[in-house]
């Protein structure tokens, strides 16, 4: 009735009605299977992961390892192709219980990263203890990154954290080629958004993928 609503409409109330977790677990399946296809199809290509979110009420489930190592071994996906995405504050809202999860996903050979990095509440003496594979900078840096001073020296120092720690950063919310010229004059080496492509069909994504 109303079209394609995006997710920062459907998800809030997702999220309060607990349906978050349903919807995390189709997606995560659905993620999967997918990946396992292209890495057949792509052979020799340049697709090395796919990514998915984990939502805060997913990641409080006492079965999460479990279903994720579940869901790898039904889709036949080699772990090393999937990349787990937290949100920051979640992480560190109980950093001991937080590196046990984590410790406990990347024991399955699964990919780890901050999602939203630079907005939450993390603390520096917890973080490199984490056994994460990458921080994403949350977009709200990136969007402002034209304007020269704090944004970029945010973003300079996150780059600096992430190669002190030896571990990728990722760009979040490139949409314009000045974004991405500042981004590339930071040396970060990662970058997702618009410019590159918004939200397609699988089909529309796999045509992207042959180029």
């Amino acid at each position: 009735e109303r079209g394609l609503i995006p997710p920062g409409k459907f998800i809030p109330m997702a999220e309060e009605t607990g349906m978050i977790v349903s919807i995390d677990r189709l997606i995560l399946r659905q993620a999967c299977e997918q990946m396992k296809k292209w890495l057949g199809r792509f052979r020799g290509n340049h697709l090395n992961f796919v990514s998915v979110n984990l939502a805060h009420k997913q990641i409080l489930q006492p079965d999460l390892v479990e279903h994720v190592a579940q869901v790898l071994k039904e889709t036949g996906l080699p772990p090393e192709h999937l990349k787990l995405e937290i949100t920051e504050n979640v992480l560190f809202e109980n950093p001991e219980s937080a590196l046990t999860l984590l410790s406990r996903l990347r024991g399955l050979g699964a990919q780890l990263y901050i999602d939203d990095f630079g907005t939450g509440y993390s603390s520096l003496s917890y973080l490199h203890r984490l056994p994460i594979n990458g921080l994403k900078i949350d977009r709200s840096f990136v969007k402002r990154i034209d304007d020269v001073g704090e944004n970029q020296a945010i973003i300079n120092t996150i780059l600096t954290l992430a190669r002190d720690l030896d571990i990728d950063a990722v760009a979040e919310g490139v949409e314009t080629a000045s974004q991405l010229a500042h981004i590339e004059s930071l040396n970060c080496a990662y970058w997702q958004g618009y410019l590159c492509s918004k939200p397609v069909k699988s089909e529309e994504a796999q045509a992207l993928l042959v180029v």
